[in-house]
């Protein structure tokens, strides 16, 4: 994800740009990194392995707003993938909402621990390509419908074509989505 940054430095350009690895390499896509082993997409094996992960990036993410002086307000998780399957499980988890969550190609692998009102509820942008032979784009329509349901302001994109990967437009999209909610967000 970190060759995201000079496409939205421009938009951008006092934005800090972090994305640590996930800890394991990725046996279906060799170059890859993964968060949890991959074994299919049961629910209840997303939910665990998204849960078990989290508390790594929590601390990541708790040390880097300490050492720069930011709070949530200040944070946008954007990821691919398994990696926004983590912005979701950690974006709709923080004490505090972060200023936006986009998830590219990915979708929301648990709701477990959202089920009462008082989480926050930070704006969330999902795009997913039609072609997406790794995770299906049904996972798009599907996490948006269980975001809807808990409240939260969720708006979608599909890019037609694609697969599992970003095109230009959602690169757009993404950094557009990112760049308004940084400025909504009070510092």
């Amino acid at each position: 994800m970190i060759a995201l940054a000079p496409a939205w430095q421009e938009a951008l350009p006092d934005t800090l740009f972090l994305a640590p690895h996930g800890p394991q390499r990725c046996g279906m896509m060799g170059a890859g990194y993964q968060w949890w082993g991959l074994s299919g997409f049961a629910p209840s094996a997303l939910a665990e392995g998204a849960a078990s992960a989290a508390p790594a990036i929590d601390a990541f993410i708790d040390r880097k707003l300490a050492q720069y002086g930011l709070t949530e307000a200040d944070l946008a998780l954007v990821g691919f993938s398994q990696g926004a399957m983590m912005a979701l499980q950690i974006g709709l988890r923080r004490p505090r909402a972060v200023a936006a969550v986009v998830g590219y190609s990915g979708m929301l692998a648990g709701s477990a621990g959202l089920e009462h009102d008082s989480f926050p509820k930070p704006p969330v942008l999902l795009i997913h390509g039609t072609a997406d032979p790794v995770v299906p784009v049904a996972a798009l329509h599907m996490s948006e419908s269980q975001l809807k349901h808990l409240g939260i302001n969720v708006t979608t994109h599909l890019s037609y074509g694609v697969a599992h990967n970003v095109d230009p437009v959602g690169l757009r999209l993404g950094r557009d989505f990112v760049t308004q909610g940084l400025a909504r967000s009070p510092s």
